[in-house]
């Protein structure tokens, strides 16, 4: 059928195509099922003909996805080292191996990867997606995906996926239905009544070319009806054939279809089947579950098991396939022998929600299983729900593979399982639990002959001592090393170097951070993704909670980069809370609300670790008087508490003192100041006594000031709140400047008032507004209405200096053009790039012809000459 309203995409498409001389790009189509998504990347690809080269993959409607499914139908066109690497699984390697193939240096034709149906994407694919969107902007490649958009929800994870993507470089194809004027001509040319054609299918593509095939004059009510009235003028081997087909997802090989070769020819002369190179199949998928479901179910369950012999005498079939026609045949032999098998494959390529899912499939199945083997997969899968965020699951399912080792008198299983249970309550905010499991596994392992167990279980004590702020995980770490040198266990040995290097960088010893630099580096030489990630997370968590911001600064970026490279998402959102609280101390706001705001998206994370994230988007809001600052900062406090380590009670409680201060609830502010101090004093950690006893004695208590205490707070405690504000201006933190200059005299107030002004801070402003007015000083007035209304706070003055940057001019030209002295222009540009929140001249360029023309046209001037 004629592509009907869909030329405007088509030549988009080629557009889009062309642009990649200068790059990749990305198209994204979207519709519901029978938009015509497929036919026209099809249409796409058959008119870019010569020059280029189309790769095609799609995502298949398995039980459980198969881990890169797509990326298999690549390799079998492409070949070379990608077919492989992709049988060697490792796929660090599977991915590197994808781009040298799309952008080697004898490409003679543009390439163009199409990925369909993304809505059935595996967690593996879907990292892949992530990463060839890092990367498209080195290689000369169109990406192009499809997915059904009303089969992906908000919790979708495709939804998080597309979000990411550069959107520089991607162009969305929403399909709408066709219009009723398409659908007319359409029927026109068929013989047909356009109204009754249009009325029925709603202008969906798929539906209307079905409506105008069927042989009948009335239209069909459903889908179901449409192919089954098909079927039905068929011979009987042809409709056995059909149903045959209709159980395997994608499409059936020929070497599947056996003496039912001859119905499903009548299946392709009746337009029932389509055939491609492959196989066969139905023409939509929509189609192939019409005919599924007209099954009775025990004839599919019979059609499954036909298809599972036949898969099962075939080497090198994916068991993902084995998986899910044994589960749809009733095989439960067939289930606990295929899927451990699926869920290894999905692990390897780092698919581990597919590998969960396989594991649980095959505890469904465990009725006649020993005690061991339940055990076994117990375990198997505890591990792969952890490692895809499921650690409340995993939580449960040690729980019951202990209680199963126990009975088996498995005593290095029972102390294994306890030492899992310990990491597993501390990823959920239990520290109790966490601190209780890991002690009883050291005692139980100690009964028997040291080994590996023993020292893992050693380093989780090491690690719960480290993160509790306790000198004793040196100690413990130390006995780990020990025994992991001994058995020759280097994972063990770095996860211990780990633990004791963090637990000397907060004790004051240098050393500490160079250890932890080592252990990366080790880590990262041996391919320990999560020893090597950890290290870097523990060296930037230090440096932003000692306030030490350069140096946080410099390791938080390289950090974000090397997690997102290995698709450690977890650590990828924890680290962006620590990166958002820099880029909030320095006067960054909206990099800290982007940041932030990425690392809450996507699916909720158990326990306190988005903890950094919360506060810092919390105090953004309540320093700009936006709201819902309260809700998110008690989010935060409910999990911070819960878990009871400073690490997170610490930027809580500050978090909300200073909201309650900022509201003008002084009361408030220092009682919960208080709620984190005696923590802050146990542990000692000089900023955190600092912040908290700040809060306390800027709510009106009187606080003793400690020995161990951070230098600015000390200052302005005693008095010298100048002292304190050239400290922080040191440190580039403008808000704590501001903060302490309120504390001095009216000229230093009204100097804080103007950083505050200028940063958008305007709810903290109004609160020192009114402590002025309590003073019975003269109050400076606020912004004035332009500035205010200004997307990022910019006065007139500010918003000329930026068209001149935007024209390129150095600050000694602005100045000559506005007659201003040097220093004002260096002002105003630093001010520009801290409302933009942007650290270099040509991106705040940039942001300013962002900016929404409903916000007025930056003023316009007659360019000058340059020097």
């Amino acid at each position: 059928m004629e592509l009907l309203e869909r030329g405007g995409a088509l030549g988009d498409l080629g557009r889009l195509l062309a642009d990649t001389a200068g790059g990749g790009r990305i198209a994204v189509i979207s519709g519901e099922a029978g938009a015509g998504k497929s036919s026209l990347a099809t249409a796409f690809a058959e008119a870019a003909g010569g020059t280029a080269r189309v790769l095609w993959g799609a995502c298949d409607p398995l039980l459980t996805p198969r881990a890169l499914g797509p990326l298999h139908d690549i390799a079998r066109q492409v070949g070379g080292a990608l077919r492989e690497q992709i049988a060697a699984g490792e796929r660090g390697a599977v991915f590197d191996a994808l781009l040298d193939a799309l952008d080697g240096p004898r490409q003679l034709r543009r390439p163009v990867v199409v990925m369909e149906d993304l809505h059935w994407a595996d967690e593996a694919t879907l990292d892949l997606v992530a990463f060839l969107g890092r990367r498209l902007a080195l290689c000369r490649v169109l990406l192009v995906l499809t997915y059904r958009d009303d089969e992906v929800g908000p919790e979708h994870q495709l939804r998080t996926v597309l979000a990411g993507l550069p959107r520089p470089l991607v162009r969305r194809f929403p399909l709408a239905p066709l219009s009723a004027e398409a659908v007319g001509e359409l029927a026109r040319r068929a013989g047909r009544a356009s109204s009754s054609v249009y009325a029925v299918t709603g202008g969906n593509p798929l539906l209307v070319t079905e409506v105008l095939a069927a042989a009948d004059e009335g239209v069909p009510a459903t889908v179901s009806d449409l192919v089954l009235s098909r079927l039905a003028a068929l011979t009987p081997a042809a409709r056995d054939a059909a149903g045959f087909v209709s159980v395997v997802p994608s499409q059936a090989e020929p070497a599947l279809l056996g003496p039912r070769a001859a119905g499903v020819e009548e299946c392709l002369a009746g337009g029932v089947l389509s055939a491609s190179a492959e196989g066969v199949a139905f023409r939509h998928e929509l189609l192939r579950r019409a005919v599924e479901e007209s099954l009775s179910p025990v004839r599919r369950a019979a059609l499954h098991a036909d298809v599972l012999a036949a898969l099962a005498e075939r080497p090198g079939v994916d068991p993902a396939r084995l998986v899910h026609h044994a589960h749809h045949a009733g095989d439960a032999g067939a289930v606990l022998r295929w899927a451990p098998v699926a869920a290894r494959r999905a692990a390897e390529v780092g698919a581990n929600k597919q590998a969960t899912a396989h594991y649980a499939l095959a505890l469904r199945h465990v009725a006649g299983a020993s005690v061991g083997e339940r055990a076994t997969l117990l375990e198997a899968y505890a591990t792969a729900a952890y490692l895809s965020g499921g650690t409340a699951e995993a939580l449960d399912a040690r729980r019951q593979a202990l209680a199963l080792r126990e009975a088996g008198g498995d005593t290095v299983g029972v102390g294994e399982n306890l030492r899992w249970l310990s990491r597993l309550s501390w990823w959920n905010g239990h520290t109790r639990e966490a601190r209780v499991a890991g002690e009883q596994a050291v005692r139980v392992l100690e009964s028997v002959a040291p080994g590996p167990a023993l020292a893992m279980a050693y380093s989780n004590l090491s690690q719960l001592h480290m993160l509790a702020g306790e000198a004793t995980a040196i100690e413990w770490g130390e006995r780990a090393i020990t025994l992991a040198r001994r058995f020759g266990d280097l994972d063990i040995e770095l996860h211990a170097m780990v633990n004791v290097a963090s637990a000397r960088l907060e004790l004051g010893i240098d050393a500490g951070g160079h250890e932890l630099e080592r252990a990366h580096v080790l880590a990262a030489a041996a391919g320990l993704d999560d020893h090597a990630t950890r290290a870097l997370v523990n060296l930037a968590s230090h440096a932003v909670e000692w306030c030490d911001f350069d140096v946080a600064a410099e390791i938080l970026d390289p950090a974000v980069t090397f997690a997102e490279a290995r698709d450690l998402s977890g650590y990828v959102r924890h680290l962006l809370g620590y990166r958002a609280t820099t880029l909030l101390a320095r006067g960054d706001w909206a990099g800290a609300r982007a940041d932030a705001e990425a690392a809450i998206a996507g699916p909720r994370m158990p326990g306190p670790c988005r903890g950094p994230a919360h506060v810092s988007l919390g105090r953004l809001r309540s320093r700009l008087g936006e709201p819902g600052a309260a809700e998110i900062l008690h989010e935060a406090a409910e999990e911070a508490y819960a878990a009871n380590e400073l690490q997170f009670v610490g930027p809580v409680a500050a978090g909300l003192a200073e909201h309650y201060w900022i509201a003008g609830e002084p009361g408030r502010a220092a009682a919960e100041a208080r709620r984190g101090y005696a923590l802050a004093l146990e542990v000692g950690q000089p900023w955190f006594i600092g912040q908290l006893a700040y809060w306390q004695w800027r709510g009106g208590e009187p606080v003793a000031v400690p020995e161990l205490i951070g230098l600015p707070y000390r200052l302005v405690i005693e008095g010298d709140w100048r002292a304190a504000a050239a400290e922080w201006a040191r440190r580039g933190c403008s808000y704590a400047r501001a903060e302490v200059l309120a504390c001095g005299d009216n000229e230093a107030t009204a100097e804080a008032l103007h950083i505050l002004d200028g940063l958008g801070a305007a709810a903290a402003a109004r609160r020192v507004r009114a402590e002025l007015r309590d003073r019975g000083a003269r109050v400076p007035r606020g912004p004035r209405p332009s500035t205010a209304a200004h997307p990022h706070g910019l006065t007139a003055r500010q918003r000329e200096v930026l068209t001149l940057l935007v024209e390129g001019l150095s600050n000694a030209e602005i100045a000559g053009r506005l007659t201003l002295s040097a220093k004002t222009v260096d002002h105003h540009v630093s001010a520009v790039l801290g409302k933009l929140g942007v650290p270099s001249r040509g991106q705040a360029a940039a942001a300013a012809r962002r900016l929404p023309p409903t916000w007025g046209e930056l003023p316009t001037r007659t360019p000058g000459p340059r020097s």
